[in-house]
């Protein structure tokens, strides 16, 4: 019954996946893979050279200037949007006026295709016409190179993904909030335990299970968030906003001679990285009590 299902998934990712394993460990660029120019086909030359791609990637200061960027880009990412989105969902659980509509307020930008936002948000950082430097100019404040500086660039890249992010942490956190029997929060106040001892003792232990799964998930997601970078700053300026995902569709895509070899060697770490991650982030789950 499942087989369909598994032919499926093997071929849609079985198959990349393969590929790219052995482009990894070739020296395959644009000028050596198979090819039809016109009526001329031809055939694939590059060679397999073992794990030196992964060598010299290794090897190369590039690769650790871009992890650790990546890294503080994630942990940024991740910490904020999650704690933006429990406090947000606390807030919309109680009974306010205006609750719905602000619920759909909320999720509004988790609708709008991605690129569509951070276009926006690039019309709004604009350092010459954007709003933000026309309310800072009103205000008496010099203009903002906020795409234009390394430091003001990682740090409308952050903002723009903790947009796009804060809404599925909201619906995710709202929907834990809600499967906490109220049952215990009025028992702990008629045995007067204060909001922070009760948000402490019973909200969060409460929401460990689903934000386990969110936080690996959004940690997985930022790691390889491709669309903010590319078109927000495609890694600049200079290069100080390049991630790692973004750096290999650079050298597959952009640079010339294209490297295939490389940035299939790129991918792969990635994938290591975050199969590392996984591990020990489940492990980590496990000695709390959590089953994952």
């Amino acid at each position: 019954m499942v087989a369909p299902v598994v032919i499926v998934i093997g071929v849609i990712i079985g198959y990349p996946l393969g590929r790219g394993l052995w482009l990894s460990v070739t020296d395959a660029d644009e000028a050596n893979v198979e090819r039809t120019i016109g009526v001329n086909h031809i055939p694939a030359t590059y060679e397999f050279t073992g794990l030196e791609n992964y060598k010299a990637i290794l090897s190369d200061s590039v690769f650790w200037d871009r992890l650790g960027w990546t890294l503080v880009w994630t942990v940024g990412c991740v910490s904020v949007t999650f704690l933006l989105g429990l406090g947000l969902a606390n807030m919309l659980n109680r009974q306010v006026k205006g609750r719905s509509f602000y619920r759909v307020a909320m999720i509004v930008p988790w609708g709008i295709p991605a690129f569509v936002s951070v276009f926006a948000w690039k019309m709004l950082f604009n350092e010459r016409d954007g709003i933000l430097n026309k309310v800072l100019d009103g205000g008496g404040i010099d203009a903002v190179p906020w795409l234009g500086d390394p430091v003001w660039a990682k740090v409308a890249v952050i903002a723009v993904n903790v947009w796009l992010g804060v809404p599925f942490m909201i619906v995710a956190m709202l929907g834990a909030l809600q499967a906490i029997p109220g049952e215990l929060y009025e028992a702990a106040e008629m045995d007067g335990a204060n909001a922070w001892q009760r948000f402490r003792n019973i909200t969060l232990p409460g929401v460990r299970s689903v934000s386990s799964t969110v936080v690996l998930l959004s940690t997985i997601w930022t790691f390889n968030m491709f669309p903010v970078i590319y078109l927000l700053t495609k890694g600049g300026p200079g290069d100080s906003t390049e991630i790692l995902v973004t750096y290999a569709f650079r050298l597959s895509f952009v640079n010339s001679p294209r490297d295939f070899a490389t940035s299939a060697a790129w991918g792969v770490l990635i994938l290591v990285l975050l199969s590392l991650f996984t591990v020990f982030y489940r492990r980590s789950l496990r000695r709390q009590g959590e089953v994952w």
